[in-house]
């Protein structure tokens, strides 16, 4: 149920359920330990396979020159949804290149718990398949969220 807020003219406001994402992803550009600080503030852990954090090396996760806009966007997606999020890819190498991606600063991987699943999609409209077959679904503010083989792969433009 949506919280009431103070009434005007007789009649109840009811705020929305789902707060705003960013209006871009851009924003400046983080250090790795700017952009770990306002996750872990925020309650947002991440992995890495290798236990690393080198934007050079596939196995680790880094943050290293991502988009605070994108931080910001996780964390909006973290609060509003009420689920745990890990973070399990950013801006190390071994994504696919593109304006909009990994490498640029725009994308996260995030663990699919079914919090989070259920979270996407049921939030966020359904916009059809990517090109490698992944589902899209997609926030009113534009961000797209790809549900690859293990984890959901996000795009905060």
């Amino acid at each position: 149920m949506s919280p009431r807020l103070p009434a005007r003219s007789g009649l109840a406001v009811v705020a929305p359920l789902v707060a705003a994402e960013p209006a871009a992803a851009g924003g400046t550009k983080l250090t790795h330990a700017q952009a770990a600080g306002r996750l872990r503030a925020a309650g947002i852990g991440w992995t890495s396979s290798g236990h690393c954090s080198d934007r050079n090396n596939g196995r680790c996760t880094s943050f290293s020159r991502i988009n605070s806009g994108t931080v910001n966007g996780i964390v909006t997606c973290k609060r509003a949804s009420h689920c745990a999020v890990t973070v399990t890819g950013a801006t190390e190498t071994g994504h696919a290149p593109g304006r909009y991606s990994h490498w640029n600063g725009y994308k996260v991987d995030i663990s699919p718990t079914g919090c989070v699943t259920n979270y996407i999609k049921h939030a966020f409209r359904y916009i059809g398949r990517r090109g490698d077959g992944a589902p899209m679904y997609q926030s009113s503010a534009g961000s797209i969220y790809a549900r690859e083989s293990s984890h959901w792969d996000i795009t905060y433009k």
